[in-house]
């Protein structure tokens, strides 16, 4: 990942390509080639980053070797798009992430969360943050730090505590959130792979059958725990079972005998690979749609 360079004022007697100024002239297309160049100065990349064109602002932005010089004007961008473009540049230094995470605009917020500079300080702008989906997505972060995730463990939002729920790699997190009074919650741990064998036998006992359906579709289970399950009260658990691709054979073969036809039926035409697992949802990574309506700011040239 590059850093952002403190650029001054070029050394006459140097030559350094890192600080000759390139001339800008040409109408919009030359200065965004210019701005797109790899060999574009730095000095020429801070006079860009004032160009009247959004659209060469934005690739000045995106680039990684931009100086940090040209990339701070452009937190401040009246164009959106170019401040998103910051918030996901890799280079962007932390003193501008923990401005863009509290920009007027989501997209930016979002994106500011799937930069790989985040680093502690901004994890915990965004838990302070009221942006329910930042937090959601603050939630799903691999570098979660312990403290922030006991914090999000008593969220507001049920949302969030399930996205925390459904992704975290904290044991102790799992357990707490196992008590937790909304289902959705307790269903987004039962989907979690890194649940102990314990905190699985828990789930199997919840008294709502979603989050014990959700739990025989995801995840291996000890042979207690199917045996139990086989006979479950609820018709839905025993088609989750029925389905699931994480079922061993000799479970769904006492299904075949199920007194629901329905349930009998799926396990004796289950087939491995039919698409019928629940897979855990991967992370959200947040990104503006395509040519949106209705939204102001964006590119122009």
């Amino acid at each position: 990942m590059g850093k952002q360079q403190d650029v001054g004022e070029p050394d006459r007697h140097s030559g350094s390509d890192a600080t000759a100024h390139r001339p800008i002239g040409g109408d919009a297309d030359a200065r965004l080639a210019l701005a797109q160049d790899p060999t574009t100065p730095q000095m020429t990349l801070i006079d860009l980053a004032s160009d009247p064109s959004a659209v060469v602002r934005k690739a000045v932005a995106a680039r990684a070797d931009a100086p940090a010089q040209a990339l701070r004007p452009l937190t401040r961008d009246h164009d959106r798009q170019v401040r998103e473009a910051v918030a996901r540049n890799p280079s962007t230094s932390i003193a501008n992430l923990l401005r863009l995470v509290k920009d007027a605009d989501r997209w930016i917020r979002w994106a500011v969360a799937s930069n790989p500079a985040c680093d502690g300080s901004v994890r915990r702008a965004m838990l302070q943050a009221s942006d329910k989906e930042l937090r959601g997505l603050l939630a799903e972060s691999r570098e979660l730090e312990p403290e922030l995730a006991a914090k999000l463990t008593d969220d507001v939002s049920p949302e969030v505590r399930e996205r925390l729920a459904t992704h975290t790699h904290d044991p102790n997190v799992i357990t707490t959130l196992l008590a937790d009074r909304t289902a959705r919650v307790r269903k987004g741990a039962a989907r979690n792979p890194r649940t102990t064998a314990a905190q699985r036998s828990a789930l199997a006992a919840d008294p709502v059958v979603d989050v014990r359906a959700a739990l025989v579709r995801s995840v291996e289970l000890d042979e207690a725990d199917l045996e139990r399950l086989v006979d479950d009260r609820s018709v839905q658990v025993r088609l989750a079972m029925a389905t699931s691709e994480v079922v061993p054979a000799h479970i769904r073969q006492q299904l075949t005998r199920d007194p629901d036809e329905m349930v009998a039926s799926a396990a004796r035409d289950f087939r491995p690979g039919s698409g019928n697992a629940s897979a855990v949802r991967a992370p959200r990574i947040a990104h503006r749609p395509s040519a949106g309506a209705g939204r102001s700011g964006g590119t122009a040239r």
